[in-house]
């Protein structure tokens, strides 16, 4: 039903486009850093059904609404913003809670748990205003109108760039929660290690809240 050249041309622009380290790495770095890889690995999972979420909205014709509505995108904008600076406030309250513990903790419960920390990458990747109206401005491009069925196309086009969206932020996710391993010899290295990761999580929160639309 895609035509394989338009769905090659989508991936490898997709490929392309995470191989730039965005929001969504930033991100799944910050969570890597202060609670340790499984609650990034289920960050990410979570940012990547998020953001398919905005795909579905996109093929279903919502994405347009957002893309066109000031009022709507910053309003979504702005609660994905503070969402990130709740998220990195709570890593910055538990790695100072951790600074004198013998052994700081590297769960993942440190972080809400698998759960809570896929909830939390959804709620990031649902969130992100810009990704609807790059998708709105995207997805269409690499769509056959001709073999019809336009939205399923949209969602199998989105579904090869959140599978691919997994695989890149995973990576980052691995090598993140990696180096934090090697680094966390003392508690106080854990609590600034935590500790940056959530000034990440506030920094890039900030960043999205003062960032004006894409058009």
């Amino acid at each position: 039903m895609v035509n394989s050249h338009h769905l090659i041309a989508f991936c490898l622009m997709s490929l392309m486009l995470s191989a730039v380290p965005g929001p969504s790495v930033l991100f799944v770095v910050g969570r890597a850093l202060a609670h340790g890889r499984g609650t990034a690995l289920a960050s990410v999972l979570g940012n990547a059904l998020g953001g398919y979420v905005l795909v579905m909205a996109v093929a279903l014709g919502v994405g347009e609404v957002v893309a066109r509505s000031v009022l709507l995108f910053d309003a979504i904008k702005l609660a994905g913003a503070a969402y990130l600076v709740f998220l990195g406030a709570k890593a910055l309250r538990v790695s100072w809670r951790n600074r004198g513990v013998p052994t700081a903790p590297l769960a993942p419960s440190a972080g809400g748990g698998l759960k809570g920390s896929v909830r939390a990458g959804f709620v990031v990747g649902v969130t992100n205003p810009k990704s609807v109206v790059f998708l709105t401005a995207v997805l269409p491009q690499f769509v056959d109108r001709e073999a019809g069925h336009v939205g399923v196309q949209m969602l199998l086009l989105g579904l090869s760039g959140a599978l691919l969206q997994l695989l890149s932020d995973g990576i980052w996710g691995l090598t993140a929660s990696t180096a934090r391993d090697w680094l966390s010899r003392s508690p106080r290295r854990t609590a600034l290690i935590g500790g940056t990761g959530g000034l990440a999580m506030i920094g890039l929160g900030a960043a999205v809240a003062v960032t004006g639309r894409a058009d």
